[in-house]
């Protein structure tokens, strides 16, 4: 089964890489999709900037501020295998 993965939309960079190794990647827009994700993968420039977290997913969050296309993925895979 081809896991899911959300990443933010200015990391296409990572959105790229995820596709190459076979990954379904979706664009975190908001939150409305994040739902259905095995992990997302954020850049934290706007999270919890209230100081309020509203759980949206069960899937592990990565985030990816000063990390190469490669330590993402090798974060990912080790978060989300079985």
């Amino acid at each position: 089964m081809m896991q899911r993965i959300g990443v933010e939309g200015s990391l296409t960079n990572i959105s790229e890489a995820l596709r190459a190794k076979g990954y379904d990647v979706v664009e975190l827009n908001g939150g409305s999709n994040v739902q259905n994700c095995d992990c997302c993968v954020i850049t934290g420039l706007d999270s919890n900037i209230m100081g309020m977290q509203d759980v949206q997913t069960r899937g592990s969050v990565i985030e990816a501020t000063g990390l190469s296309a490669d330590e993402v993925i090798k974060q990912i895979e080790s978060k989300t295998r079985h």
